[in-house]
């Protein structure tokens, strides 16, 4: 090869490298350190966080819900209308029909709300929604898949609570239905319907978190997968929260692992990607995305880690629920900062 053919190589491959590591860059470059070491002890908060989080993943997810199931699909909701209205908000239903595939019918469903308003909200009051879908997977109770997201929406309500009438934006914590399959990325899943309802009244969503299978944190080498190419950056131990969302979401994603490390000492990762990477939209943040709304998932990552998974063993002693304490408490501190920011 020719000198001048050898330098043309050289620059191509210097340009590639380049493009290369901005792309990762891009992706997975975030703020802050994660933690690493040993977890540091509960604090009271989380000693008394965590029995209230299993009280609810037994009373929602001891048993397959969803519409194929509805009455134990009903008997869950019943539960969660029940524990934010004790908590002292006003439960706000939204009600659609779905399609029931096993009669071929329709079923009345619902997505359970509850606000917490500012001083004095208007039409340029921006919004952080919280949300996790309270269904399970078809052949599933859904104790990880999600009730551990629904019972951290249940108490993040409560420790939020004392924001009511101070906070500048206002905060809508929502437990949708349908998320899981068949509705999952239909007009029929949950969250597509309040996302929608809040788009035909032009609420200002600047931030949307869904919670989405977050209790189960195993420390040994080789617990983590992850889709092609992540796994030759991230650790094989399935120790720590994922922020994930889609390439739109990368400021909203950067100042919220930023605020939960500043804040917390969990171990965490996070990063952006297109939608077609698996796992990336496999979740409620797909909907409020899909309507143009910042949105990330917040999340163990699933099938990556969690090897009960959609199965009939996905049952309330697999959650962790001091670890799970542990990121509710660093969820709450960071929707503190968003709300205040």
């Amino acid at each position: 090869m020719g000198r001048p053919l050898l330098a043309i190589a050289l620059l191509v491959l210097v340009t590639l490298t380049a493009i290369v590591g901005g792309a990762v860059w891009y992706m997975t470059g975030v703020p802050g350190t994660s933690h690493r070491g040993p977890l540091p002890p509960l604090t009271a908060e989380e000693q008394a966080l965590s029995p209230r989080l299993k009280r609810h993943i037994e009373a929602i997810a001891s048993r397959e819900h969803n519409v194929t199931h509805y009455d134990e699909l009903e008997k869950s909701a019943r539960y969660i209308e029940r524990t934010l209205a004790s908590y002292g908000f006003t439960v706000n239903p939204q009600t659609f029909d779905a399609d029931d595939v096993r009669s071929g019918g329709t079923r009345s469903v619902r997505n359970i709300e509850v606000v917490i308003e500012p001083p004095e909200p208007g039409p340029a009051t921006e919004t952080l929604v919280v949300g996790a879908h309270y269904d399970s997977a078809i052949g599933a109770p859904g104790a990880n898949d999600n009730g551990s997201g629904v019972a951290a929406v249940i108490e993040l309500a409560r420790l939020l609570g004392d924001l009511k009438g101070k906070t500048p934006r206002r905060i809508r914590l929502v437990l949708f239905v349908n998320e899981e399959m068949p509705y999952f990325r239909t007009e029929e899943m949950g969250s597509w319907q309040y996302a929608a309802a809040l788009t035909a009244r032009n609420e200002r969503v600047v931030a949307m978190y869904s919670l989405e299978t977050i209790g189960w944190f195993p420390s040994e080498p080789g617990s983590q997968r992850y889709p092609f190419p992540f796994g030759l950056l991230f650790p094989d131990r399935g120790d720590f929260l994922a922020f994930v969302g889609m390439l739109d979401a990368r400021p909203l994603l950067r100042a919220s692992i930023g605020s939960f490390r500043s804040h917390t000492r969990f171990p965490t990762i996070g990063g952006v990607a297109p939608a077609f990477i698996p796992g990336i939209d496999f979740s409620d943040h797909w909907a409020f995305a899909q309507h143009g709304f910042p949105a990330i998932m917040l999340t163990d990552t699933a099938p990556y880690r969690y090897p009960h998974y959609h199965t009939f063993r996905d049952t309330p002693d697999k959650v962790d629920t001091e670890k799970l304490a542990r990121v509710v408490k660093g969820v709450e501190r960071m929707i503190r900062d968003a709300a205040n920011s």
